[in-house]
């Protein structure tokens, strides 16, 4: 897999699939190069899984957001240094002057003079201030909780726009972000399909894989204001898993783009660069059925062979 910044005057940075990730210990001449790539470390992998099933995570998950939460049982604690235990391997560093994107729903006014005469107001991209989280009223997410703000940002622009979920003919402000330093990201993404349901016994060669997929597919899912919050509470304890033990923000896939997505910890490691306005012309979907329709058999005709 590979993911790339979307901007040519930026530096392009490369995601590697999981089994050619740079250990976390690496020298740092080893992952990143003169022109700012990093260069994978071949990491073998053997056939005797890390995690202690294929369901590892969905078991995580069941128990903090059902069971217990602030004061975890042994088989979450065993899962979580399970899993900082294989990120080490699923590091990425990223040099200072990466590019990506963010984007916001909406746009700022700006007035017209004629003549010195105010004639009118056009739209214009919301201010500086407005394309970064509130310091003081974060609104809860899939990698950050209430009240802490993690800075979400997208390797391509599209895939910005996408994840704010616009409507027909809306406006949406979209700005170019360059990271300061150095960033540690802990990279979750799978190339790997989830599994809805397990039909048949996952071999446990296959399960690493799995538990990696579900990780993934649990931070691209779109937070949406319906959302009930307890279902965020297993990615924010991930990602503060990493926040705690030197990682500097967590990548995954984008679930409403191509491109894939960057919870930035610090909001402050990357600046905004320049801000544009877009205008939505148009939605696409595409829907398949999933499963068996049932029928509500008191709305039908009863026929000839029916009491």
């Amino acid at each position: 897999m590979v993911l790339a910044g979307a901007d040519p005057s930026g530096v392009r940075i490369d995601f590697f699939s999981s089994l050619t990730r740079c250990p976390a210990k690496a020298p740092a001449s080893r992952r990143i190069s003169a022109d700012g790539r990093i260069r994978p470390v071949t990491i073998g992998r053997g056939t005797m899984p890390a995690f202690k099933s294929a369901r590892a995570y969905r078991e995580f998950a069941q128990q903090v957001t059902r069971s217990s939460r602030y004061v975890r049982g042994l088989d979450s604690e065993e899962f979580l240094r399970t899993l900082l235990r294989e990120a080490q391997s699923r590091t990425e560093i990223m040099p200072a002057g990466a590019v990506f994107w963010r984007a916001q729903l909406g746009h700022d006014w700006e007035p017209m003079y004629d003549g010195g005469k105010h004639v009118d107001d056009v739209p214009c991209p919301l201010l500086p201030k407005r394309m970064k989280p509130l310091t003081d009223r974060a609104r809860e997410g899939r990698a950050n909780p209430k009240g802490i703000p993690y800075l979400y940002l997208s390797t391509h622009r599209e895939t910005a726009m996408a994840e704010v979920r616009p409507w027909l003919a809306s406006i949406v402000s979209v700005g170019q972000f360059k990271t300061l330093r150095e960033i540690r990201v802990a990279n979750c993404t799978s190339d790997k399909p989830r599994q809805r349901f397990f039909w048949r016994a996952i071999p446990p060669e296959e399960w690493d894989d799995a538990v990696w997929a579900d990780i993934d597919d649990a931070f691209s899912q779109p937070v949406m204001p319906s959302d009930d919050q307890p279902e965020y509470v297993p990615t924010q304890i991930v990602a503060e898993i990493f926040k705690m033990n030197g990682f500097d923000a967590v990548a995954y896939r984008s679930a409403l783009g191509s491109g894939h997505n960057l919870a930035l910890f610090d909001v402050e490691a990357a600046v905004l660069t320049n801000c544009s306005i877009f205008d939505v012309k148009r939605l696409e979907f595409q829907f398949e059925e999933a499963g068996n329709p049932y029928f509500v058999t008191e709305h039908y005709e009863k026929g000839p062979n029916q009491e």
